[in-house]
């Protein structure tokens, strides 16, 4: 690939609307844009208008045929995106009139961008780190305003500045500890207790953020969340209102769920991909057996369970083959049909069999009570409570591997420490540290790291 090559791509997706948009960017932009445009005032030089103004004309064809009327928005460098020249085409919206503009570009010596290539270009060109470049991702995928909330706050820089500040923070005592090496008549070296004390407050930031972080995946990714019970408990039932539409079938027969139902909602503020799963019970036919077989498939892959029992019926096999299922997982136990039933669940008994790790609440799907008692439990049970206002949250795995590494590492420091081996051993680990932090922000990211964020991108972002 040609340092600066000029690219192209369609910013806007392809169809009919009101406008159309071809992005350039690279050497020669301008020029390109320049050789088919005719200005509808004559006296107009795209050579030579200001930046980031909008132009009236025409798109022509080597016969000097119009092609579309357009505007076009000259950027020039450094003052733009990718930090290269930049042309902006607003085409009439339409799959003719762009393509016939696209295919005149490309003769005229650009090429298709690759995905995510113009941000790819901000990153290398200085203008963006590596958490910057992710979050224009994860804005544009974002399932919920809080997910784009946090999509927001990394995008300015928010993310990068506190990993660049603990960087810095593990930089000055790497620099004391090879100071120590390289000069130790001249440099006073810090005590054992001053040394593990530095050591120890990076430490508790690292986990500081990885306290935060499986929080922040759960805004961005959503969290697979699945509804089990034996048949007739009222999952459809609570699936719909949920939802706030007929979106499963609801009847009297037990059963009537037989296959996977699958739905995106927002619960104060946690999107849950909810799968509505068919009833646990010693199934009576094949096509119920094989239902009854996903859903157990479903629960194994869920990052949350809703266990939901008939509080008016009491507890049996079938409901205690459910239980069997919860081992090793977390969720909210819900009795529902509180609006029907007799008293028949004691719920200090039905907290020995399922758990600590599964708060219990009342509901009536049907009539639509505990909706907010359940959010509250389901927010308590993924840890929100646990994070205070002033917490980074972390939301890629990728950043979460990477402090789990400098964790580790800073580990490793204080055992060195302690046990009063060389000092080349110490600095080994707080230099492992520090370059583990630098893959969050790109510094120290490889290549094929890089390339892989990007490829997530699509074509002209």
């Amino acid at each position: 690939m040609k340092e600066n090559e000029l690219i192209v791509a369609l910013g806007t997706a392809l169809g009919e609307a009101a406008i159309s948009i071809l992005r350039l960017s690279g050497e020669g932009a301008v020029e390109l844009a320049a050789s088919i445009f005719k200005p509808r005032n004559k006296n107009l030089d795209l050579l030579k208008v200001n930046s980031h103004t909008v132009n009236l004309g025409y798109i022509c064809d080597e016969s000097g045929d119009i092609i579309d009327e357009v505007l076009i928005c000259v950027m020039r460098a450094p003052r733009t995106y990718t930090r290269e020249d930049i042309v902006e085409i607003y085409c009439h919206g339409g799959v003719l009139p762009v393509r016939r503009v696209m295919d005149l570009v490309l003769e005229k010596g650009a090429r298709i961008a690759e995905p995510g290539e113009f941000t790819k270009r901000a990153f290398l060109n200085g203008r963006i780190d590596l958490t910057q470049a992710e979050a224009v991702l994860d804005l544009i995928r974002a399932r919920s305003s809080k997910g784009a909330d946090l999509a927001c706050k990394q995008l300015t820089g928010k993310i990068a500045t506190g990993i660049s500040k603990l960087r810095d923070d593990i930089k000055r005592i790497l620099a004391q500890i090879e100071a120590e090496i390289d000069f130790p008549e001249d440099v006073d070296p810090l005590p054992k207790e001053v040394k593990l004390e530095k050591i120890n407050v990076l430490w508790e930031k690292v986990d500081q953020l990885l306290k935060g972080a499986t929080l922040g995946r759960i805004y961005r990714e959503g969290l697979q969340t699945v509804l089990v019970g034996k048949p007739n408990v009222g999952k459809s039932t609570l699936l719909n209102m949920l939802l706030g539409e007929e979106r499963a079938l609801v009847t009297e027969i037990p059963g009537t769920t037989r296959d996977l139902i699958e739905e995106m909602l927002v619960l104060e503020g946690i999107p849950l991909r909810i799968v509505d799963t068919a009833g646990i019970r010693e199934s009576v036919g094949l096509v119920e057996s094989l239902g009854v077989e996903r859903a157990k498939e479903a629960l194994e892959q869920a990052d949350l369970v809703l266990a939901i029992f008939d509080a008016g019926t009491g507890i049996n096999e079938d409901d205690f083959a459910v239980i069997d299922l919860l081992q090793d997982k977390k969720g909210v136990v819900i009795l529902n049909k509180v609006d029907i039933r007799q008293k028949q669940v004691n719920l200090q008994k039905m907290k020995k069999h399922t758990g600590d790790q599964f708060p219990i609440i009342e509901m009536s799907a049907k009539l639509g009570w505990g909706r907010k008692e359940l959010a509250d439990a389901i927010l308590n049970v993924v840890g929100v409570g646990h994070i205070t206002g002033e917490t980074m949250l972390i939301n890629r795995k990728r950043h979460q591997v990477a402090l789990e590494k400098v964790k580790d590492r800073l580990d490793a420091a204080q055992v060195a420490v302690s046990g009063d081996l060389p000092l080349e051993l110490i600095a080994v680990d707080v230099w492992d540290a520090w370059t583990a932090l630098g893959e969050i922000t790109g510094e120290t990211v490889p290549e094929e790291i890089i390339s892989s964020i990007f490829s997530e991108f699509c074509v002209g972002k």
